[in-house]
């Protein structure tokens, strides 16, 4: 059976498994008739998606199918389920599975990111005056590399770590929320931002104050890229899945998509609260520059061993 034989002979099944499951999550219309008429649509669906996992393991609908049956799973034992117990399965699992199942658009992500750095790094370094035509005014002519490391006592660290974290999450938002417009507004955020990097780096390289520059942007910016990598990703999904969306229809992908998108959006708060912390405590400290790039590696493995655990969890779970 091809691909579009499949979808199309047991889609009217798919998409009666989702109203029952949308029914009993509001406790609407329940009988037992309908509990039966569940477990046996779970039981088919779960075979449909083996079978999708073994002929169609690239496709669209096997991820499709996959969330689908993980959440009439999780509805037919959700006695057993606490809500602790759920929250540590989606930072444990879910998070993690969606993570490396969008790997390619986080990458793509990170890819324009970087897209953005490294010309306006280029442009400045060939020409200084290109700073001011590149930043914004106030980070231009607000910007000194010689103040860098000089801390100012009358700064109050948690006011500074709640305005980053409240900043970051709103450009993971709107990077998100880019999506709606096929991608477009998502690539100019991560492009613009890497813009802003790649400029203030030369900048810091021509005043020689270039490894002081990274000390003082590695060990928050590490885990606070990450998040915003994946919410672009998320956003990058989004936009492609309504321009391109298969045998399925724009408005279909739009809300399946959204609902995936949403869960990665969700996933990075943690990371933008840990990052928001480190720039608000760990940054600006008076310890060795050595020291703030041995604490950026820190975060490296921490990133490495929870993706590796949580894709360790999916796999035996």
């Amino acid at each position: 059976m091809d691909l579009k034989s499949f979808i199309k002979q047991n889609r009217d099944n798919w998409e009666l498994l989702e109203q029952t499951l949308k029914n009993i999550t509001k406790k609407k219309n329940l009988t037992p008739e309908k509990i039966e008429q569940f477990q046996l649509l779970y039981q088919k669906t779960a075979h449909q998606f083996s079978y999708s996992q073994t002929y169609f393991p690239e496709e669209e609908v096997t991820l499709y199918l996959n969330e689908l049956v993980s959440k009439a799973h999780n509805v037919l034992y959700r006695d057993q389920v606490t809500s602790f117990y759920q929250i540590k399965h989606f930072f444990g699992k879910t998070f993690i599975r969606l993570l490396l199942e969008q790997g390619r658009f986080v990458l793509f992500a990170g890819i324009l990111f970087l897209i953005g750095a490294i010309g306006s790094f280029i442009s400045v370094m060939n020409d200084p005056l290109h700073l001011y035509a590149i930043l914004p005014d106030e980070i231009a002519y607000a910007v000194d590399p010689q103040q860098i490391g000089k801390i100012d006592q009358s700064i109050n660290s948690s006011a500074v770590s709640a305005m980053i974290m409240t900043n970051n999450i709103q450009v993971a938002f709107l990077a998100f929320a880019g999506g709606i417009t096929f991608g477009i507004l998502t690539i100019y955020l991560l492009i613009y931002n890497g813009i802003i990097i790649g400029a203030l780096a030369a900048l810091f390289l021509q005043h020689g104050k270039f490894y002081d520059f990274w000390a003082y942007i590695v060990p928050h910016g590490i885990i606070e890229l990450t998040a915003i990598f994946i919410a672009g990703g998320a956003g990058l999904l989004m936009g492609y899945r309504i321009l391109v969306p298969g045998p399925y229809s724009r408005v279909f992908q739009l809300k399946r998509q959204a609902m995936r998108s949403v869960q990665l959006l969700l996933g990075t708060i943690p990371l933008f609260v840990i990052a928001g912390i480190i720039e608000g405590y760990i940054t600006p400290a008076p310890i060795s520059l050595e020291a703030k790039y041995a604490f950026s590696l820190l975060t490296v493995i921490a990133l490495f061993l929870y993706t590796w655990r949580g894709k360790k969890n999916e796999q035996s779970g």
